[in-house]
């Protein structure tokens, strides 16, 4: 693994999480560093980091909020 792609990671606890919990990715990313691309994909999959996410995680908040208003009139 090239020194670039290690720095990259280890700037990231959820990179640094991820590749601790899942160690195949070791071998793949020390063969081929372009491995990297599906490495983080996977990663923001796994711990819901794509946009996506964050806005239905947003939508749920605000219904949250507004049953919470609505049971208290």
């Amino acid at each position: 693994m090239n020194l670039d792609l290690q720095f990259k990671i280890k700037n990231d606890p959820n990179m640094t999480r991820y590749l601790r919990e899942n160690s195949n990715w070791y071998k793949y990313l020390n063969r081929n560093p372009d491995y990297f691309n599906a490495f983080n994909e996977e990663m923001k999959e796994k711990y819901k980091l794509r946009p996506g996410d964050k806005i239905n995680n947003f939508v749920d908040k605000l219904d949250l909020i507004s049953s919470f208003i609505n049971v208290l009139k």
